[in-house]
C-alpha cells in the first residue's frame, strides 16, 4: 500500500474508532482527574518516523512528575532499562492505582488514535520507541525508524506473549521489510483478542 492510501486509511479509521470510544475516553480521563488531578493525558517523548521526535499520547497512568522520579531513582532506572525500557505495573512505585486499571485493559492508549489523525503514528507498525532504546536494534535502527510507528504490531499484538529484546527487535524489523495489507490485516486480526484478553495482572 502506498504512503499516501495508508495515511488516508489510518485517518478514516482512527476517526471512525476515536468518535465510537470518545464516551469511554471521557470517563477514564475523569476516573484519572479525579484520583491524582491534572493532567489527565500525558505525551512521552518517542521517535517517529526518520527519527524525528513526538509526543505520544497516553492517559496519564502515573503520578505527576514520574520521568523526573525515575531519573532520581538509580535503582528504578536501572531495572526500567534491564527490563527492556518498561516496568510491571506491580512493579512501579509510580503507577496509581486508576492507572493499573486502565493499562490492564489497555485504555490508556485510546489517545494514540489522535496522533494517528495528526500523522505521526499509524494504526499499524512498530511500537514507538525511545531514544536509548534504538541500541537494542543495533546498526538496523535506521530500518526501524523507516516507517511510523504504530498503536498495533507485530510485537504488540501478542498480547501477554510478547517477547522481550532481542526477539521483540526481530518482529519489529521482520515486520519493517515485509510490510503490506496483507501483514497489517493479520496483525489487526491478532490485536482483538489480545485487548480483549488485557495485560497480565500486576
Amino acid at each position: 500500500m502506498a504512503d499516501g492510501a495508508r495515511h488516508a486509511a489510518d485517518v478514516v479509521a482512527a476517526g471512525l474508532l476515536l468518535l465510537f470510544a470518545a464516551p469511554l475516553l471521557a470517563v477514564c480521563a475523569l476516573a484519572v482527574l479525579i484520583e491524582s488531578g491534572r493532567p489527565v493525558f500525558f505525551g512521552h517523548r518517542r521517535l517517529g518516523r526518520d527519527g524525528r521526535p513526538f509526543r505520544c499520547w497516553k492517559l496519564r497512568t502515573m503520578l505527576p512528575g514520574a520521568e523526573e522520579l525515575l531519573e532520581r531513582d538509580a535503582g528504578l532506572k536501572s531495572r526500567y532499562v534491564q527490563n527492556g525500557f518498561k516496568l510491571r505495573s506491580g512493579e512501579d512505585p509510580r503507577v496509581t492505582r486508576v492507572g493499573r486499571w486502565l493499562r490492564r485493559r489497555h485504555l490508556d492508549e485510546l489517545p494514540q488514535l489522535i496522533n494517528v489523525l495528526g500523522g505521526s503514528m499509524s494504526l499499524v507498525g512498530p511500537r514507538p520507541v525511545v531514544p536509548a532504546e534504538l541500541t537494542e536494534y543495533g546498526p538496523q535502527g535506521a530500518d526501524l525508524l523507516r516507517v511510523k510507528p504504530g498503536i498495533t504490531g507485530a510485537w504488540t499484538s501478542l498480547g501477554r506473549r510478547r517477547p522481550d529484546y532481542p526477539e521483540r527487535a526481530r518482529l519489529e524489523l521482520d515486520y519493517v521489510r515485509n510490510r503490506g495489507i496483507r501483514a497489517d490485516l493479520a496483525i489487526l486480526l491478532r490485536s482483538i483478542p489480545a485487548v480483549l484478553q488485557g495485560a497480565p495482572d500486576p
